[in-house]
């Protein structure tokens, strides 16, 4: 027996995917040429980061980011899990195609 598949939902351009619901006509959502000139900046800015971070790993000494990491861990953090926002995000999704079937 194998374990179960994850189920993965990529994301068109980072937005949450869509759910075919029936619902009141809401006004869609308006990117202002600002906002997305702001976003396009921090996107290539962080490509750049991981970019650096990768060839510091990879034996290349540059002087660029340096990845922060405690020397002396939180203790209170002992037992800290992160979630997958990706799994989360996909158990939300078929919660509400469940609740409307």
């Amino acid at each position: 027996s194998s374990p179960a598949q994850k189920l993965v939902f990529n994301r068109v351009n980072g937005r949450r995917p869509q759910v075919l619901l029936p619902q009141i006509s809401a006004p869609e959502e308006c990117y202002t040429v600002a906002h997305e000139e702001n976003v396009r900046f921090v996107y290539e800015a962080w490509q750049q980061v991981e970019q650096q971070l990768d060839g510091s790993r990879s034996g290349e000494r540059t002087c660029g980011p340096v990845q922060y990491v405690e020397k002396t861990p939180n203790p209170g953090l002992k037992n800290f899990t992160p979630i997958d926002l990706e799994e989360w995000w996909g158990q939300q999704f078929l919660a509400k195609i469940q609740n409307c079937s």
